[in-house]
């Protein structure tokens, strides 16, 4: 099944969904990790193509591409979040998001399957030292043997060494 297809169909899914009460994921994998993001950030899913590299941009920052008239920078997830091997292969893809009415993309290693998790299979984030940020963790959930990181993208990408989008407003009282 190629890219597009597979965008195709996840996105029925996630339009067919009537329970509000689960919390409705995108899985994708980043070497043996799997994780789930929001399915309500993601655009599109696109098979993998050479961005064109920017100047003095971070590595995790592959570059940018045209898409339909709409120049998105790509981040390469498997930099960012310091996997030990990175490769492009057939199954690497781009998911198109979404966030704050900013486009931005993300490659991942595979895109897995759109699920619906009951609020009760997703347990809190493992609190770990000041030296590792987690701040972008929401949950970890447990789907049959699976263990699945459950990420808030949107705060991922608006961290200070990503410079993609602008962190939140602060609430004022």
């Amino acid at each position: 099944m190629n890219a597009s297809s597979r965008s195709t169909q996840l996105a029925q899914a996630a339009n067919t969904s009537s329970n509000t009460a689960r919390t409705e994921l995108l899985t994708f994998c980043l070497g043996a990790e799997e994780y789930g993001i929001d399915i309500l950030r993601v655009q599109e899913i696109r098979s993998y193509e050479e961005p064109t590299r920017i100047a003095h941009a971070p590595a995790f920052i592959k570059g940018v591409v045209n898409l339909r008239g709409v120049i998105v920078p790509v981040v390469d997830l498997r930099l960012k979040l310091g996997c030990q091997q990175v490769e492009y292969n057939a199954f690497t893809v781009v998911i198109v998001l979404n966030l704050r009415g900013r486009v931005i993309g993300a490659v991942v290693d595979s895109v897995s399957d759109v699920l619906h998790i009951p609020p009760e299979h997703i347990k809190p984030a493992p609190e770990l030292n000041a030296m590792v940020d987690t701040s972008f963790i929401t949950g970890i959930a447990s789907v049959g043997e699976r263990m699945l990181i459950l990420m808030n993208i949107e705060a991922l990408m608006s961290s200070a060494d990503m410079g993609l989008i602008d962190a939140a407003p602060a609430l004022t009282a």
